[in-house]
């Protein structure tokens, strides 16, 4: 058994039964391919490196055999690796991915030039109608030439999908491993949520005590950079307000920021175009007259808290169609069961997440679900595999 297989799976099942033609072209990225393989194996897909002359002088072929447990294409044969692979045939791969891509290449795919085994393959797939993505690879300059600008969109008009790469340092260099595997999985997932839009709330209010110190709530900001990766990968269309967090936000999904409930309350008008809402923050019950300036340190002040309004309230009246997920933390499961039934007695939320204060900056979580009918489910395990559960409610 190939070391690979100790591996496979490891970090979830999203891509079991997947095959990934990973076409390794002649940029200094190439690199990166061991590790991009690797975590793709890690999600259960099994790697086929098919190489360009020029990127075999950049990473050895043996590196990528050993990365992924199949010997790399660097050369068409009598063996017509290209159809097998990627032609009309049964038992094909599921994805062609160029990365990284040059120029070059780029070019080549947009007026079908085979001259290299990754071209005849991406030329075989584009034919066949087997999925293409391409990440882009190069010298900022380069990437700016408009005639490679217009080989990108010819590529896009034939339905080849893009990840773009990071532009620094006068680079347009390759995409992060994360974002890569996130765009894969979101093109060979299940499309459950394609053309639907999700709003994911999460993080913790700070509110004002003074100039220097807040009042806030515990919040790690996990379970909502969970469901908006979840939500991406399932074809939804994504945006993620956060508040105070441990983690931060996925770069690749569209994120705002607030800090208090009045920069939350601002927002709440932008809520009105989601088909879903999900609200997961660690937002305070309570507001306080702030204090300008400092207040003195040897001094024991007197704090006036105020009931904050209701968010989940606000959200709904903004949004009267969406399908409103809310959370509902108390001292015990059960408590927080009886609170969200009562809460979604007021029509705020078409279902909550009861759970308990133990679960607060635990790896693994035990929840309930409470739908609108009275039924409660419970849940136990990662907060990967809870917003997974959240959304096959939702959906």
């Amino acid at each position: 058994m190939h070391p690979i297989n100790e591996i496979r799976g490891s970090r979830s099942d999203r891509l079991e039964g997947k095959k990934i033609v990973l076409g390794i072209t002649g940029s200094i990225a190439a690199v990166e391919c061991v590790k991009l393989a690797r975590e793709f194996i890690r999600h259960g897909a099994d790697v086929l490196p098919v190489m360009t002359p020029a990127a075999c002088r950049i990473i050895h072929p043996d590196a990528m055999w050993f990365a992924t447990g199949n010997r790399p294409v660097t050369e068409l044969t009598g063996d017509v690796e290209h159809v097998s692979n990627a032609g009309e045939v049964k038992g094909r791969a599921d994805l062609l991915l160029i990365a990284p891509a040059t120029a070059n290449t780029i070019a080549k795919v947009a007026l079908a030039i085979d001259d290299t085994p990754v071209t005849t393959f991406a030329t075989t797939a584009i034919g066949s109608g087997m999925p293409v993505m391409i990440v882009p690879a190069m010298h900022g300059s380069m990437y700016k030439h408009p005639q490679v600008l217009r080989n990108v969109e010819a590529c896009k008009e034939i339905g080849i999908s893009f990840v773009s790469p990071k532009v620094e340092e006068s680079k347009a260099k390759m995409a992060d491993t994360d974002r890569i595997v996130a765009h894969v999985m979101r093109e060979l997932g299940e499309k459950d949520l394609a053309c639907k839009k999700v709003l994911v709330i999460g993080g913790a209010t700070a509110e004002p005590i003074d100039d220097v110190r807040v009042l806030t709530n515990t919040s790690s900001g996990r379970t909502a950079t969970a469901l908006s990766q979840a939500a991406f990968m399932r074809g939804a269309e994504v945006e993620l307000w956060i508040g105070a967090a441990s983690v931060s936000p996925s770069p690749w999904i569209r994120s705002r920021r607030f800090s208090s409930i009045a920069d939350l309350i601002e927002l709440v008008p932008g809520c009105s175009v989601f088909d879903t809402i999900i609200v997961c923050a660690a937002i305070s019950d309570f507001t306080i007259e702030r204090k300008a300036g400092k207040l003195p340190s040897d001094e024991i002040p007197e704090i006036r808290l105020c009931r904050a309004p209701k968010i989940l309230e606000m959200l709904r009246r903004e949004n009267a169609s969406a399908t409103i997920v809310g959370f509902k933390l108390e001292p015990t499961l059960d408590e927080a069961v009886g609170k969200a039934k009562a809460r979604m007695a007021k029509g705020a939320a078409d279902m909550m997440i009861a759970n308990a204060v133990s679960s607060i900056g635990s790896s693994d979580v035990s929840v309930a679900l409470v739908t609108a009918d009275g039924d409660v489910t419970e849940f136990c395990g990662s907060r990967e595999k809870l917003a997974e559960f959240i959304l096959d409610a939702v959906i």
